[in-house]
């Protein structure tokens, strides 16, 4: 079934990736009704990433996986999932909500590298680990395609690299980011740990 070339957008500070949960509060009306609208007709809307002075051309469509909490005054709780990347061609100002004529972007080939996917994957482990004290973990096998984006979703990338992941093509040119990326971030997260250890193992604060 073909995608829809116009769908609801809904502008946020924040960068959708395909492949990533993402909880959303819903309370304003025009996004209820939005919410409400996808809900009934079973579309997807779009994520952008927007400030007060613009928006970006380049989204993802979110997939509304389930509802997770309702209250009394219409607002929700739900649970979404990115899926695909577009490209926004015309903002749509003609109801409650924008709406956007959107073209979407194909995936192009690579050629990746298994040692090099070894290599990202134990970077992002002992990434995750260090913020969160826990490994990085997926249950069940998931497309080799979106792994970059599933590893950043997962990790503190800054909206601007986030956004410049989601527009790149190429499996292989995101895994290169990324690996650029973590390489740089590890040895910041393993000198924020040191430092957190002397403070809290010898009775002393930091100097």
């Amino acid at each position: 079934m073909a995608k829809p070339d116009r769908i609801p957008l809904f502008p946020l500070d924040v960068v959708l990736l395909p492949a990533m949960m993402l909880p959303l509060h819903i309370f304003e009306p025009r996004y209820k009704t939005m919410i409400r609208h996808c809900l009934g007709e079973q579309m997807e809307f779009g994520m952008v990433l927007a400030s007060d002075q613009s928006m970006a051309k380049i989204g993802c469509t979110a997939a509304i996986e389930r509802i997770t909490k309702e209250y009394p005054d219409g607002r929700m709780d739900i649970l979404t999932e990115g899926r695909s990347a577009f490209r926004l061609a015309e903002v749509l100002d003609e109801s409650q909500y924008y709406e956007g004529l959107v073209e979407y972007l194909a995936e192009e080939p690579s050629e990746l590298n298994p040692a090099k996917e070894a290599e990202l994957v134990q970077l992002g482990g002992q990434c995750h680990v260090l913020l969160f004290g826990r490994p990085w973990e997926e249950g069940q096998p998931r497309d080799a395609t979106t792994l970059a984006y599933r590893m950043a979703a997962r990790l503190p990338m800054e909206l601007a690299r986030r956004q410049k992941l989601l527009e790149m093509r190429k499996e292989e040119d995101r895994r290169e980011f990324l690996l650029e990326w973590l390489t740089r971030l590890l040895p910041q997260l393993n000198d924020r740990e040191r430092k957190r250890q002397r403070a809290t193992g010898n009775g002393h604060g930091l100097n």
